[in-house]
């Protein structure tokens, strides 16, 4: 089963293909395809060993869709010259072809395992590890840039249509009522300060673990300024309560800030449940485990 009605497929063989016609220089590499149960916006492959090739799934402009991957390998390339934990770096885009309709991106290929197969949730170093990879983000400076106003990361309320139908979409597999009354709090709390540099999309399937330490991040295409709690998902994505504090008490977050990231981790993880729960069972999982300890945290 696809995880989008609209997803454009992406085989092996469209790669081996793309690959010997645009960048014939990484023929005959081994192609592996990845474990989607995590990636939900790209199709990826490993090329050889140093490599990975990431294909757009839903279909969109190709004008488009390169100046998306054209920020995106900015954005990557900026956040690897601010974190002390390796990051995928930008090596390369690709062109329609090959019966795949968009452009498509090359980056540098990561060691290690992700943390929704070796969970680092009750990990008081990893979660000191996470806190410091957080704080060197926030460190960058924003240079003047703010919050574009796409995805997470601005005014919680700006999410009301979005968590209406996730609320409708939810009936029969969430406590809708409870999780209704917790937005109508959530969607109330201010914002008191500036942007910050995010990475935007701390879950655990963009997260690499080595015993258990934070050994790398990926997907790092949408590093940019937004509200500081947004970085704090991660929290809530990928550690139990005690190395949560943890966490919290290496970025001196206050009351209003934790709160807000509450709110940014409840909102995504509601929209996770009912859309991939057929389609995606573990990032469905993933998302009810996140409700689970912001409801924990509420008792």
């Amino acid at each position: 089963m696809t995880m989008h009605d609209d997803q454009v497929d992406v085989t092996t063989e469209i790669v081996a293909a793309l690959i010997a016609e645009q960048f014939p220089r990484w023929s005959g590499r081994a192609i592996r395809p990845l474990s989607s149960s995590t990636g939900t916006v790209n199709a990826v492959f490993r090329i050889g060993d140093d490599l990975s090739a990431r294909f757009p799934l839903r279909p969109a402009d190709p004008g488009e869709v390169l100046a998306v991957l054209e920020r995106e390998a900015e954005a990557s390339a900026e956040l690897a010259g601010v974190s002390r934990f390796p990051v995928p770096e930008p090596v390369a885009l690709g062109k329609p072809g090959a019966g795949y309709p968009m452009p498509w991106s090359v980056q540098t290929w990561l060691p290690g395992t992700v943390a929704s197969d070796a969970d680092p949730s009750g990990s008081d170093a990893f979660a000191e590890d996470l806190a410091a990879f957080v704080a060197a983000l926030r460190g960058a400076g924003t240079r003047g840039r703010v919050f574009s106003g796409d995805n997470r990361g601005g005014v919680l309320a700006d999410h009301d249509d979005w968590m209406a139908q996730c609320f409708e979409e939810s009936e029969g597999l969430l406590d809708v009522p409870q999780l209704r009354e917790m937005w109508s709090r959530f969607r109330e709390l201010p914002r008191t300060s500036a942007d910050v540099m995010s990475h935007g999309d701390l879950i655990p399937g963009n997260v690499l673990v080595a015993g258990d330490r934070l050994s790398g991040v990926l997907d790092t295409g949408g590093f940019g300024p937004a509200d500081p709690a947004l970085d704090l998902v991660g929290a809530w994505h990928l550690l139990e309560a005690g190395p949560r504090e943890v966490l919290r008490r290496a970025l001196g977050c206050d009351d209003l800030e934790w709160e807000r990231g509450k709110a940014w981790a409840f909102e995504q993880a509601t929209g996770l449940v009912w859309y991939y729960v057929a389609s995606n069972p573990a990032m469905s999982a993933m998302g009810r485990r996140t409700l689970d300890r912001i409801l924990a945290s509420t008792e």
